[in-house]
């Protein structure tokens, strides 16, 4: 009987030929045998008392023989995760992160068709953007939509949205100076309304990954007319991963540890305060000491505004934006897939009482989301820090439901 270890991103067992598999063309095989051999065995029965001696010497041949041969077979029948094709949209694809992020996702494996949709007054026509990304050597068939501005989506996007699994909106109005957070809610909430109304005529059942702030309203504003519909609220994901790829990098940094292999769960929002690290909850990240983490949690709250002001003004955090909303697109196609696959997101939940929606780890498979998994335990720091976080989030959660109470989506 093989080796099967037990993954920690979704807590079942694989194989190595799996988790190689799997890992392939994301990290080197390097760091995925340094993974391979963090992980605990799973508990085998009977004939499996003998594996733990045997481990060592597993162990090598996995990294030294078997690999080449875990590859040839994966490559037949044992891969746990085949690649599927689904169409994907990137809506706002023109833009400062829709075109890094229409790059990574034509990459994924499991897109086999990319449609990149944009305003008339975007910085470049995303057909331009299509022509560019059908030149690289990947499967994807990439094809580009403009509307012009002030028209509604639903009269255009009937081609760019049918046939659709997921799509990501990466569109709206960036924070100018001097706007609160209110002001962008009023032009950006109509901005996603116009998407959502399209998505709800032309792919009801694909996954809707918003990207569009301030998240906190804006995901339960579109959830909310979803509802009122007659769809799954569930389909509307608000893309929080940024928080996780800022605190495993920030954690890496100061531990001198990978950071593909740190995995803070952050919860609570998308914004200030509402953002959580349980840095507790990571075997590296606990390691630091204790007077660092208000500090380190103050960071990673703060990331996007260092980045505004290192790049003066002239931009926001677009490019690790981009690598962040492809990693939650890949992590929903591979659960789509039929991978079951665990990341941070901001979704209608219960997992944090008088809160609707929450940011949690999420399960996702091959409907979408399956569930919001349980906070788990959190340290004085986390416990403290929570409290804070539930209060703005409560505010900002009545805002969006607002928004969503007094308006319909279009038939």
């Amino acid at each position: 009987m093989a080796d099967k270890r037990i993954d920690t991103e979704d807590g079942q067992a694989y194989t190595w030929e799996e988790i190689s598999s799997h890992y392939k063309g994301t990290y080197s095989k390097k760091d995925v045998a340094a993974y391979w051999d963090s992980l605990k065995p799973a508990k085998t029965k009977g004939k499996g008392k003998g594996k733990s001696k045997a481990e060592p010497k597993a162990k090598a041949k996995a990294k030294a023989k078997a690999e080449p041969k875990a590859k040839a077979k994966a490559k037949v029948k044992k891969n746990p995760q085949p690649a599927k094709s689904f169409k994907v949209c990137v809506c706002g694809g023109s833009g400062g992160i829709g075109q890094p992020l229409s790059l990574l996702m034509a990459q994924d494996s499991n897109v086999s068709e990319l449609a990149i949709f944009d305003l008339s007054v975007a910085m470049v026509p995303p057909q331009g953007v299509a022509a560019d990304l059908n030149h690289i050597e990947r499967k994807a068939s990439v094809k580009g939509y403009v509307m012009e501005v002030g028209k509604n989506p639903i009269d255009y996007l009937e081609e760019c949205l049918t046939g659709c699994s997921l799509v990501l909106v990466p569109a709206g109005m960036p924070r100018k100076p001097g706007m609160t957070r209110d002001d962008l809610f009023k032009v950006n909430a109509d901005i996603a309304k116009g998407i959502v109304e399209a998505c709800a005529k032309f792919c009801p059942d694909a996954i809707l990954a918003l990207i569009v702030n301030p998240v906190n309203s804006i995901v339960p504003a579109m959830a909310k007319l979803y509802e009122k519909k007659g769809l799954d609220p569930m389909k509307i994901v608000g893309v929080t991963t940024l928080d996780c790829v800022r605190a495993n990098k920030f954690v890496g940094e100061i531990t001198g540890k990978n950071p593909a292999f740190v995995k803070v769960p952050v919860v609570g929002g998308h914004a200030g305060v509402t953002i959580l690290p349980l840095f507790s909850q990571d075997k590296v990240a606990k390691t630091i000491d204790a007077d660092k983490i208000p500090d380190l949690d103050k960071h990673v709250q703060d990331a996007g505004t260092d980045v505004v002001n290192a790049k003066g003004g002239k931009g926001s955090a677009t490019l690790s934006m981009a690598y962040a909303g492809a990693r939650l697109g890949r992590s929903i196609l591979r659960g789509l897939a039929g991978r079951r696959q665990v990341e941070c997101a901001y979704v209608k939940s219960d997992v944090m009482e008088g809160l609707p929606f929450f940011t949690s780890k999420v399960v996702f498979g091959d409907k979408g989301v399956v569930k919001s998994l349980p906070i788990g335990d959190m340290n004085e720091h986390e416990t403290k820090r929570m409290e804070e976080c539930k209060a703005a989030l409560k505010t900002e959660i009545e805002t969006g439901l607002k928004y969503g109470e007094a308006n319909s989506l279009a038939n």
